[in-house]
């Protein structure tokens, strides 16, 4: 643990892990320092404390300031929630766990040149630890000893057996404040909270039906128009996350809308710099028109299509027009009838009426402004706003913040019922040092057998950061099992859920659409080996395979959102092994029967492009989950049923998360009579794809026999008819010369 027992015990014991974490994170976090750099990989060595004999940090990582006095309290915090200073992306532990003190130098005698600075106050295990070879312990000088982690009796004698493992994950105190969240310092972020309340519409919200008199806009520009709303510094591609801190910029936060005039000046004032907020530009080209510019993902030049802002100073009698100029999808659900979503705060507080879906003249076309690498494309609708002098909002679709997040899993903190069978804790930090919670959902077991015995769920949702539908769906979830329902006691029995609700908090907060503070798609990197780089991946699949190697896992799912399809619907792995076969498909029909308004099964795909390799659901699939998934949920609404033609709300998305526990009712029941009725009805619907295949062909074919050796892929690919209508062929061929043979 430090250098001048290393040297002693080099020759006597063999490496141990935890011995070698803790001799790097003491030397990262400036306890320990190397004038020569002798000592490879070694980090940027942190500032020291001075004249300050208490104190942890707080605020922006990798900074100088923001130091704290740390009383008890301050104390007790760190201890429970974890360490919240510089580069909090490297992972999760004791590390994390430590009250950081002032430490005076002392100097190494065998090379004057490398020092070392000691804590003034070591805890009672590391103590002992260093008595313990001071004494030549027998048992440390085992070359077969792997850890030196043991339990010590009341005569300081060492005990042959291992201490139990401290607590490695931490959440936050029940009593205690929510983590603000954490900003990259290049982002401005107003200090206002915004709230907003949840509402059901009394009636269906049906799609947009066009007129054919949508207008075509005509992108004017702030070469004609005035730039009414800018950000003055947006971090593009080319440029890199350094470091984060609550609050985000330092400074005075400048009121970046225009100045009005005067009571009679009518201008729209924007804003966006909130939790999720997302826009970088607007320009007023007429009294009452807007172009809008949406900022690009944090550190890169792309991904376009999540959009959530604030107006104000509205005129109730005006129809104002808003065109967003710089999507970058060529196709969307807007031009099939979805509206966006619009907030008043008045009537939010007068009424309390939530968001909805508003908007006339909807049109999603080709821009005719671009970058010159790639095209643009402009969605644009009019709204009247209900009220004068109001505050409005508009969305993509319903936000789902951080800061909502951790309201939620406070107030389950808070349930002294809830917290006997849901446990909370920090599966990692963020890029940015935001915590990426992780729910361990199970009723206690009365044996170790029935524990053992368990299956398990694996859950998640916002590795998108944009696709806010994937939390309401989440939550929907998370209302179930954690309520008193039997069924949820039943399943709370029989399986063990690991939950991670959102994968990329730093992407929700900062209003990305896609990536996350690396600039990447996450979503294509769970086979990563750069744990620094990535940490919420790396973390979520070194708990699955983790989790794989204690009990099965029964079932993955990613939570996530479409932008072109209506409907809910599964991505799926076409399983290869005979014995499964079509298995994997199973549970989403069963899903499409327990929702048939909301779910689609027609619309779920089992094929494993080679581009989706990096997906989870592939990527889980190979670690040996049968029932892997991606399931995708539409930012417009149904074509199905009784909500066929209307938009979906918050309460229609968690209600499908009530019926996935259903769902998994019906797909683990002893009797497994709807199951195997699900298969045969999976072989019909097959067989009718074959028969389609060939009439499209110009023939008729009929299948006998057995023909589960057909490719799925040859089936259900729309390319690949030929090698079917081939492979069939070669199998009759095949059934006839064994005929023959046999006569």
């Amino acid at each position: 643990m430090f250098p001048a027992l290393e040297t002693e015990l080099k020759q006597e014991t063999l490496p141990d892990p935890y011995e070698d974490f803790m001799y790097r994170h003491l030397r990262y976090y400036g306890y320990f320092k190397a004038q020569r750099g002798s000592l490879p990989n070694s980090a940027t060595p942190q500032h020291l404390w001075k004249n300050n004999p208490q104190c942890l940090l707080s605020g922006s990582v990798g900074e100088r300031h923001d130091l704290t006095p740390d009383p008890l309290q301050k104390e007790k915090l760190l201890s429970t929630q974890g360490f919240t200073g510089s580069n909090p992306g490297r992972g999760h532990g004791t590390a994390h766990q430590a009250t950081l003190r002032r430490r005076p130098t002392c100097h190494n005698q065998k090379d004057p040149q490398l020092k070392y600075t000691r804590p003034t106050c070591l805890s009672s295990t590391v103590r002992r630890q260093i008595e313990a070879v001071s004494r030549g312990s027998l048992l440390l000088s085992s070359p077969l000893l792997k850890s030196r982690q043991l339990l010590h009796n009341d005569f300081g004698e060492v005990n042959p057996r291992l201490r139990e493992p401290r607590d490695l994950f931490a959440f936050l105190p029940s009593s205690g404040p929510l983590q603000a969240p954490r900003w990259p310092i290049e982002c401005e972020v107003i200090k206002e909270n915004i709230h907003h309340i949840e509402w059901i519409p009394p009636q269906p919200e049906y799609f947009y039906q066009p007129t054919g008199n949508e207008k075509v806009p005509e992108i004017v520009g702030e070469e004609e128009g005035t730039v009414v709303y800018q950000l003055d510094s947006v971090p593009t591609e080319g440029s890199y996350f350094t470091s984060s801190r609550v609050g985000g910029k330092r400074g005075i936060i400048k009121d970046l809308a225009v100045t009005l005039q005067g009571p009679e000046d009518n201008a729209l004032l924007f804003e966006s710099r909130f939790e999720s907020g997302n826009l970088q530009k607007a320009v007023r080209v007429d009294t009452y028109e807007y172009e809008l510019t949406l900022r690009t993902d944090l550190y890169t030049n792309k991904y376009t299509q999540w959009f959530y802002f604030r107006v104000q100073n509205t005129r109730k009698d005006a129809t104002y027009r808003f065109t967003i100029v710089n999507l970058l999808k060529p196709k969307s659900l807007y031009t099939l009838g979805m509206k966006p979503l619009m907030y008043s705060q008045l009537d939010a507080d007068t009424h309390n009426i939530g968001w909805r879906r508003e908007g006339s003249e909807i049109k999603y076309c080709k821009s005719s402004t671009g970058d010159g690498q790639q095209p643009f494309y402009c969605l644009t609708w009019t709204i009247q706003f209900p009220h004068d002098q109001d505050t409005c909002f508009f969305a993509h679709f319903y936000p789902y913040t951080y800061t909502d997040l951790q309201c939620y899993l406070l107030s389950v903190a808070n349930n002294p019922v809830q917290a006997q069978f849901c446990k909370l804790r920090t599966l990692c930090r963020s890029l940015a040092g935001n915590i990426v919670y992780l729910l361990t959902i199970t009723n206690p077991s009365r044996t170790p057998q029935e524990a053992a015995a368990k299956k398990a769920v694996v859950l998640s949702a916002r590795v998108h950061p944009g696709e806010s539908n994937g939390s309401w769906i989440m939550k929907g979830f998370l209302d179930f099992i954690l309520s008193d329902s039997p069924d949820a006691q039943l399943l709370r029995n029989i399986f063990v859920f690991k939950v991670v609700p959102m994968l990329n908090p730093d992407g929700v907060i900062v209003g990305n659409s896609r990536c996350s503070l690396a600039g990447r798609d996450l979503n294509r990197h769970y086979k990563t080996i750069l744990k620094d780089s990535f940490p919420c991946i790396w973390y979520t699949r070194n708990m699955i395979k983790r989790l794989l190697e204690e009990r099965e896992v029964l079932l993955y799912c990613d939570f996530h959102g479409h932008s072109r399809k209506n409907n809910i619907f599964l991505y799926g792995c076409n399983n290869n092994d005979r014995k499964y076969w079509l298995h994997e498909r199973v549970f989403p029909l069963m899903l499409s029967k327990n929702a048939p308004d909301k779910f689609s099964f027609h619309s779920c795909n089992f094929k494993v492009q080679r581009c989706k390799e990096g997906t989870g659901r592939v990527v889980m699939w190979r670690m040996g989950i049968l029932n892997s998934y991606t399931m995708e949920s539409t930012f417009g609404g149904s074509t199905l049923g009784n909500k066929r033609d209307t938009h979906f709300t918050t309460e229609d998305l968690k209600s499908l998360g009530h019926q996935v526990c259903d769902t998994l009712l019906d797909f683990c029941d002893p009797d497994r009579a709807k199951f195997m009725q699900c298969l045969e009805e999976l072989k019909e619907l097959l067989q009718q794809e074959i028969h389609k295949k060939f009439n499209e062909l110009g023939q008729d074919m009929e299948l006998e026999g057995n023909w589960s050796d057909i490719s799925l892929s040859d089936i259900e690919s729309r390319e690949r008819s030929q090698d079917l209508q081939l492979h069939v062929l070669q199998r009759e061929a095949q059934t006839a010369a064994k005929s023959q043979l046999e006569t």
